[in-house]
């Protein structure tokens, strides 16, 4: 089978076995891979400084056709639609029993990792499921569309569920970086909540992709953002703030931009900190790291995509295009998710006209 591989140097693609299926384990048809920037940070760091070796198959955002199920397996057949949970724990432990799979503390220990971030992932034509239980139906959704649910969609609404207790009907809440995950925060927050949404982004494009996802302001990433938002907020501040970008400005500008008592959410992958004590960040704050989401949190994106509540803007290319799909990525090109269809032919792929001039 085909695969896109990551060997420490650079991306290529390979034919390799495709996986056959144990006892308990599934291997799907890839109908759709989203890609992450969080592949990217795979990507930028040494080789010796990943906790697995290289190389590997990247891609963490999969659904496909079941096409092989193991011994063992019981409520699902060949010609299954399903989407992947990728956060892999241990299964047996007090905190995957309760269904946060994505805070499993023995996971690293026992060398189980998610798809695509240490094990074999989903851009590729087949990809083997250690286990049934991380399947989820699709039941009906478009897969190109379903993909980024998986992880954008799961981390987003993982963050926003979990910080609705601090965010009041007549509340607000302040989004950094509207791309991937950011657009389909807009949607679940509009969709959950009353609040009012404040989109920052430096991108014109990007601020008016907010505007029509529900954001009611949507501001220019400058220093004055703080100030704005306290205009917008009758002088207070903004009682949740999630960071999409997690930079050092960003994460500047969530704490001057958030009320006492208030949330800062840091849903980015970026290598800003943000230094928390009395007078750095505002009184009674709380600072959340959310990390992907629960099972159950997965099976609520999929209904409220399903319900026709949130909707993924996606740049959809060939396997063979993914290298150019991750440049778009890296410049902070993509509008929306940028997702690899296996079953696609190249050619005519977003941004390939002005990536070949830039490489020529």
């Amino acid at each position: 089978m085909r695969a896109v591989r990551y060997d420490g140097t650079g991306l290529y693609l390979s034919d390799i076995p495709a996986p056959v299926a144990g006892p308990g384990q599934v291997v799907l048809e890839v109908t759709a891979a989203g890609l992450c920037h969080s592949d990217l940070a795979v990507m930028s760091r040494p080789p010796e400084a990943l906790p697995y070796k290289l190389p590997i198959t990247l891609g963490h955002e999969a659904v496909g056709v079941v096409v092989d199920v193991g011994a063992g397996i019981s409520g699902l057949a060949e010609g299954d639609t399903v989407a992947v949970y990728g956060p892999h724990g241990c299964g047996a432990c007090r905190t995957c029993r309760s269904g946060a799979e994505n805070h499993c503390p023995h996971a690293r220990a026992a060398g189980i990792l998610p798809p695509g971030l240490g094990a074999d992932g989903a851009l590729a034509d087949y990809l083997l499921v250690p286990h049934s239980r991380h399947l989820v139906p699709l039941r009906g959704l478009d897969p190109v569309r379903a993909a980024p649910l998986t992880d954008a969609g799961l981390t987003s609404y993982h963050a926003v569920r979990s910080a609705l207790p601090r965010l009041p009907p007549d509340g607000t809440a302040l989004l950094i970086g509207i791309g991937g995950l950011g657009h389909l925060a807009v949607q679940i927050l509009r969709a959950l909540s009353n609040a009012q949404i404040i989109a920052v982004d430096m991108a014109a494009d990007k601020r008016e992709l907010a505007l029509r996802c529900g954001a009611d302001t949507a501001l220019p990433s400058t220093d004055t953002v703080p100030d704005q938002v306290r205009d917008l907020t009758e002088g207070v501040g903004a009682d949740v703030v999630f960071d999409f970008v997690a930079s050092d400005a960003t994460l500047r500008m969530a704490a001057r931009s958030l009320r006492p008592g208030g949330e800062i959410s840091i849903v980015g992958v970026g290598e800003g900190r943000l230094p928390v004590a009395v007078n750095l960040v505002p009184l009674g704050a709380v600072v959340r790291t959310p990390y992907w989401g629960t099972q159950s949190d997965l099976v609520d994106v999929l209904a409220l995509a399903r319900e026709g509540r949130i909707t993924v803007e996606v740049e959809e290319y060939a396997l063979e295009e993914t290298p150019l799909a991750y440049e778009r990525l890296a410049r902070g090109n993509v509008r929306g998710r940028a997702v690899v269809n296996p079953a696609r032919a190249p050619g005519n792929a977003p941004g390939q006209a002005c990536a070949e001039e830039q490489r020529g």
